[in-house]
């Protein structure tokens, strides 16, 4: 048999994975960004970590991102890592395609340089801003979006609102303190509008760790 009609098993599942997330209707992009926000909100463990010492969630979190990368290297190779990998292909976005998955990479780091730059109360108001602002915006943009707002890259109005909204109401209950809350959720919902893709799980928490450091 010629070498270039092989096919390897790596080409099968990438085959897959791309017929799968090419095809994706309305009913199933929620449902996959249901399932990606479900694994965005654990990153809210590492705010009862931080009470214990700043080091137990930077360990916790460099541990995942090793795991998961060494997950990602092998799934592009064909071999599957049971729970992680399968997980990955079903949470995968359309412009995701079959490329190395790079959000829980930058979740990761989101929360990992938040815990390193700022002081435990500023840390877990970031941590809190990137877990729910950013989840639920995207769930209720993609739900119940109607108005596209220019230069977003197709977020929409109410989607951006959403995450203004929880996030006041989540920092205001965690901090007692409503105009700081206010402050931290205009600077988060202004950072989220914009098309940083996954780059936002990085630059949510550090705009929201910033502002939370000059007005907590």
């Amino acid at each position: 048999m010629r070498i270039d009609h092989v096919v390897t098993r790596a080409d099968r599942i990438d085959h897959e994975q791309n017929r799968r997330i090419h095809f994706q209707s309305p009913a199933e992009e929620i449902k996959i960004e249901l399932t990606r926000k479900s694994l965005h909100l654990l990153i809210i463990i590492c705010i009862p970590l931080l009470d214990i010492s700043p080091a137990v969630p930077i360990v916790a979190l460099l541990i995942g991102m090793l795991v998961y990368s060494t997950s990602e290297w092998l799934r592009h190779r064909g071999i599957i890592v049971p729970i992680i990998a399968p997980i990955t292909e079903h949470a995968a976005r359309r412009r995701d395609g079959n490329r190395f998955v790079i959000g829980p990479i930058t979740l990761a780091l989101g929360a990992l340089l938040a815990i390193i730059i700022f002081d435990p109360l500023q840390a877990k108001v970031a941590i809190l801003a990137l877990a729910i602002g950013d989840s639920f915006s995207s769930l209720i943009g993609k739900s119940f979006g109607r108005i596209p707002m220019p230069l977003s890259g197709g977020k929409s109005f109410e989607g951006s609102v959403f995450c203004f909204l929880t996030v006041l109401v989540a920092v205001f209950v965690f901090t007692g303190k409503f105009i700081p809350a206010l402050i931290i959720a205009a600077a988060t919902a202004s950072v989220e509008f914009w098309p940083t893709k996954d780059w936002d799980n990085i630059l949510i928490p550090l705009a929201a760790g910033i502002i939370a450091s000059i007005v907590l």
